[in-house]
C-alpha cells in the first residue's frame, strides 16, 4: 500500500454501497445494499476480501479516510475519527486533515499507518500519547491521539468530546461504523450545525483553553454560523486569559482568519467580543478614531472594509467575481498581469506562510499609525501626519511579539510605510517613469501587495468607484507593468556599469558615492534615457562632476 492510493474517485457512488478489495483499494462491486454490493464483488474477484461502505450523501467520506479504514479494519481496539472533519463530512466537505483517538497505544498505531503509507511519522506528545503522520500534500496529515479526560465508570470516548470546544467539533464517528456513518453525538453538534449555530460543549470550555474564543470568531465566519448568547459571553470572559496563551498559538489563529473569506467581518467582531484589545491592542486603537472627508467611516471601521474590498479585488484577478465598474478598471489594467500576481501572492514566506496573508496583514496594519498621530487643524480638518512611518514600526512590534518571521515583518513594515505614495502619486498633473521607478525601487518585492492594498484603501475611503477611479487604477496598472516588466528579478537587467568601471574609467575612490551614482545610472538605464556602456559612463561622470 502506498500513500498514492486515496485518489479513489467515490462521488459517482453517492447513495449506493460499494465494495472495496483490501489489497487493491479499489471498487470491485457496488449495489443497492451491502449484500448486493459484495455479492458483484465476488463474482468479479472471486479469490480477494472486501470491505462494504454506504457512501452517504449527506456525510462526505473522503477516499484516504476509506484507506486508513482498512488499514485498519483488523485493530483490536476502537478507532475514533473526531473533530472538525466528522464536522466538514456532515458539511458535505471532503478533509483530509483527519484525527483519531484511541484508548491506548496512539504513536505506535501512528508509526504503524506511516509504515503501511510509506511515509514518516513522528512524536507529537509522548506524555499524551500523540502521533503524527505526514503525507506528501502539506495540506494532509493524520493524527492519532490517547483518548482524553478523567472518569469513573463512564464513557471515555464521550469524556473526550466533553473536553472540546465547540459542539459542531464535538462528534465522532468509529471507523469500523464508517460503513453506516453512525454519528455519535452527546452534545446535539448535528442539530446546531444544521442550525448554523456556534455552541460551546460545556460553560467553561473557552476558560480552559482560552485560543478557543479565536476559533470560535474563525469558524463562524468560515460556515456562516451564528455565535449564539451564551457563547459570546463565553468569548467576551475568555479574552482576559489569552495573555496566558502562547503567542504562536494566537498568531496561527489569527493568520487562519485574516486569510479567510470575511477578515473585514472578522475585524468587527474581534472588536465587538472584546478580542480585539486582547490580541491586537494597536488595532483596537482605532476604533472610534475619526478622520475627516474624503473618508466616511473611522479609522478600524475603515480597515475593516479595507479587507473587505480586498477579498473583491483578489476575486477579480481569480476571474470569479460578477461583473460591474470596480472589475472593469481592474480587468483591463491588472488582467495582463494576472498570473504574476498570483505566483506573487502563492509564494512562500519564511515561517510556513504564503505571500497572501503578508498582503492581508498588510491591510490590516497599514492605517495603525493613526491613532497616535491624530491632529486637528485650526479649520477643524482631522490630519495624520506621519502616520505611515509610525505605522510601520507599531507593525513591526506587534508582529515581533507574535513570532513572526523576520522576513514577513520587514515585508509588512515596507508596505504599512509606503501606502500612502500611490494615493499622493495619483494627486500630481502627470506622473514620470522616473517616480514611478523609484516607487518601485522603494517597495521592492512589495510592490504588488502596496498596488493591490492603494486600490482597496482607495475603494474604502470613498465607498466604491469615484470620480477619477479609471485614471487610479490606470497608475496602479502602470506601477504593477512597470514592476513586472523592468524590476521583477526574473526581468530586472543588468546594469551598465559596475563600481569597479566607475573607479577604473572614472577615477573615483571607492565608498558611498559610488552606490548613489549606480543608483541614478540604473534609473537612467530603465527609464530609457542610457543603453549603452558608453552612455552609462558619460552619465555617471556628469552626476559625479555635479556633486
Amino acid at each position: 500500500m502506498t500513500a498514492k492510493k486515496h485518489d479513489l474517485d467515490l462521488v459517482p457512488y453517492s447513495g449506493h454501497w460499494v465494495a472495496i478489495s483490501h489489497r487493491t483499494q479499489t471498487i470491485a462491486g457496488v449495489g443497492d445494499s451491502a449484500d448486493k454490493a459484495v455479492q458483484l464483488a465476488q463474482h468479479n474477484r472471486p479469490k480477494e476480501r472486501f470491505a462494504t461502505f454506504y457512501i452517504d450523501p449527506n456525510f462526505l467520506i473522503s477516499p484516504l479516510l476509506i484507506q486508513i479504514a482498512l488499514l485498519l479494519a483488523d485493530e483490536n481496539q476502537s478507532v475514533y475519527l473526531v473533530g472538525g472533519a466528522v464536522r466538514d463530512a456532515l458539511l458535505g466537505q471532503s478533509s483530509n486533515d483527519l484525527d483519531f483517538v484511541v484508548a491506548q497505544d496512539a504513536i505506535r498505531l501512528a508509526y504503524r499507518v506511516a509504515d503501511a503509507l510509506g511515509v514518516p511519522a513522528y512524536v507529537l506528545d509522548r506524555e499524551r500519547d500523540a502521533g503524527r503522520v505526514m503525507l506528501d500534500d502539506p495540506d494532509t496529515m493524520l493524527d492519532f491521539t490517547r483518548l482524553r479526560g478523567s472518569i469513573v465508570g463512564g464513557d471515555l470516548l464521550s469524556a473526550d468530546l466533553g473536553d472540546r470546544d465547540f459542539t459542531i467539533n464535538a462528534m465522532a464517528v468509529a471507523l469500523h461504523d464508517l460503513h453506516r456513518t453512525r454519528i455519535i453525538d452527546p452534545f446535539d453538534g448535528r442539530a446546531d450545525l444544521q442550525a448554523k449555530t456556534m455552541r460551546i460543549v460545556k460553560p467553561d470550555a473557552i476558560e480552559r483553553d482560552a485560543v478557543r474564543a479565536l476559533r470560535g470568531v474563525r469558524q463562524a465566519l468560515q460556515f456562516g454560523f451564528t455565535i449564539e448568547p451564551h457563547t459570546r459571553d463565553a468569548i467576551k470572559r475568555g479574552a482576559r486569559h489569552l495573555n496566558s496563551v502562547s503567542a504562536e498559538r494566537i498568531r496561527d489563529e489569527l493568520v487562519k482568519t485574516i486569510t479567510g473569506p470575511q477578515p473585514g467581518q472578522a475585524v468587527a467582531l474581534w472588536q465587538e467580543l472584546m478580542l480585539l484589545p486582547a490580541v491586537l491592542p494597536e488595532i483596537a486603537a482605532l476604533h472610534g478614531v475619526a478622520q475627516s472627508t474624503p473618508h466616511h467611516e473611522p479609522v478600524l471601521a475603515h480597515t475593516a472594509s479595507v479587507l473587505r474590498w480586498l477579498v473583491r479585488i483578489e476575486a477579480i484577478l481569480r476571474d470569479d467575481a460578477p461583473r460591474d465598474g470596480v472589475i472593469d478598471g481592474i480587468d483591463r489594467e491588472l488582467g495582463p498581469w494576472r498570473e504574476p500576481i498570483r505566483r506573487h501572492l502563492a509564494r512562500p514566506i519564511d515561517g510556513g506562510l504564503f505571500g497572501h496573508a503578508v498582503l492581508r496583514l498588510s491591510a490590516l496594519f497599514h492605517d495603525v499609525g493613526k491613532s497616535v498621530t491624530q491632529e486637528t487643524d485650526e479649520d477643524g480638518r482631522i490630519r495624520f501626519w506621519g502616520h505611515d512611518t509610525v505605522g510601520a514600526t507599531l507593525a513591526g512590534r506587534r508582529l515581533q511579539a507574535l513570532k513572526f518571521s523576520n522576513q514577513l515583518q520587514d515585508h509588512v513594515k515596507c508596505v504599512v510605510a509606503l501606502h500612502m505614495r500611490p494615493m499622493l502619486l495619483a494627486q500630481e498633473p502627470s506622473v514620470s517613469a522616473r517616480a514611478v521607478f523609484r516607487l518601485c525601487r522603494a517597495a521592492n518585492d512589495a510592490v504588488v501587495d502596496l498596488a493591490l492594498l492603494a486600490l482597496a484603501d482607495y475603494l474604502a475611503t470613498y465607498d466604491g468607484p469615484h470620480g477619477d477611479w479609471m485614471a487610479f487604477v490606470a497608475l496602479i496598472g502602470r506601477i504593477v507593468a512597470f514592476h513586472f516588466t523592468n524590476m521583477d528579478a526574473n526581468n530586472r537587467p543588468s546594469l551598465l556599469v559596475d563600481g569597479r568601471m566607475l573607479i577604473a574609467e572614472l577615477g573615483l575612490a571607492p565608498g558611498p558615492e559610488i552606490g548613489r551614482i549606480l543608483r541614478l545610472v540604473e534609473e537612467a538605464q530603465v527609464v530609457g534615457d542610457i543603453a549603452t556602456v558608453e552612455e552609462a559612463l558619460l552619465f555617471a561622470r556628469r552626476v559625479s562632476m555635479a556633486g
